[in-house]
């Protein structure tokens, strides 16, 4: 049977966060994760729908991925399909081919585990690797240590401090109350939580959203930011544990998370908070 590569439209979802989460497992590569396309949700089911791909083989899906920018297809394989040749052919001149849909013509990059066939396939058609990232890891058998601050669970009455705390962390950051809404009704929310530090003066100083992906799978970080006004206090540490904790009482087996290798400070915070450092990744990338 042929590869069949589809847009699965706002009813589809909910078959694409699971097979997400079936495909998560400890000691696999960086991957796509259920919680990206939760944060994704916040700019609505319509908008995320747009932006996920999926390819099946006999209706089973194979893949899935995730435009998280116009230029940029973050791409997942099913564990025992990342070799499958006919997968990553067809994988291969869909991310290439502007007219399929999936890429547009210009610079563009695909992010796939490491070790998958379309890694091999996109480096011999001329696909170079990019700028490094590093993913870490905690592992949740054992006891979390107490973050030492003052942690509140959010809901939809605190959603403004958890908005306005991202957007202080993040220059860019366009996230809002309505688009906390809009990411708290996505399907992916349901095993999630939105957590915030607080100093002692009562002060918001950090935020974070963990995903899990089901009792005895990776939960995610995604994202976690200390505000500019409160950096170099330790808050990003008590924030991080936090999250650990969060994930390790939603069953989680471990937290992972991911950043850019130049972003030393953001490693530097996870490890304080007890993750270990994997082997950096690299998207792939064709120039315009």
């Amino acid at each position: 049977m042929a590869v069949v590569l589809d847009t699965p439209g706002v009813g589809g979802l909910s078959e694409a966060v699971a097979v997400l989460r079936e495909w998560q497992y400890d000691g696999a590569p960086m991957q796509l994760h259920p919680g990206d396309l939760g944060w994704f949700w916040r700019f609505g089911a319509q908008a995320t729908a747009a932006a996920v791909r999926t390819w099946r083989r006999g209706g089973r899906i194979l893949a899935v991925g995730l435009l998280d920018e116009p230029e940029l297809l973050r791409l997942t394989i099913a564990p025992d399909a990342v070799r499958d040749e006919e997968l990553a052919r067809r994988l291969v001149d869909d991310v290439t081919e502007p007219a399929r849909g999936v890429l547009p013509a210009g610079k563009v990059s695909v992010e796939a585990p490491q070790g998958a066939l379309v890694q091999t396939l996109l480096s011999e058609v001329g696909w170079k690797p990019d700028e490094p990232w590093t993913p870490l890891r905690r592992d949740l058998t054992q006891p979390v240590p107490d973050p030492g601050v003052r942690i509140e669970v959010i809901g939809p009455r605190q959603a403004q401090v958890r908005t306005a705390v991202q957007r202080a962390s993040f220059d860019s950051s366009t996230f809002t109350d309505e688009r906390w809404q809009a990411m708290a009704a996505g399907v992916p929310y349901a095993d999630a939580r939105c957590l915030v530090a607080y100093d002692e003066a009562g002060t918001a100083v950090a935020a974070v959203t963990v995903w899990s992906a089901g009792p005895g799978r990776p939960g995610l970080l995604e994202p976690m930011g200390v505000h500019r006004d409160h950096r170099g206090h330790g808050h990003g540490t008590a924030i991080t544990l936090a999250a650990a904790a969060a994930l390790q009482q939603l069953g989680s087996s471990s937290a992972i998370v991911c950043t850019p290798s130049r972003n030393a400070g953001a490693v530097a915070t996870y490890t304080s908070a007890g993750f270990q450092q994997l082997p950096e990744v690299r998207d792939r990338y064709r120039d315009a």
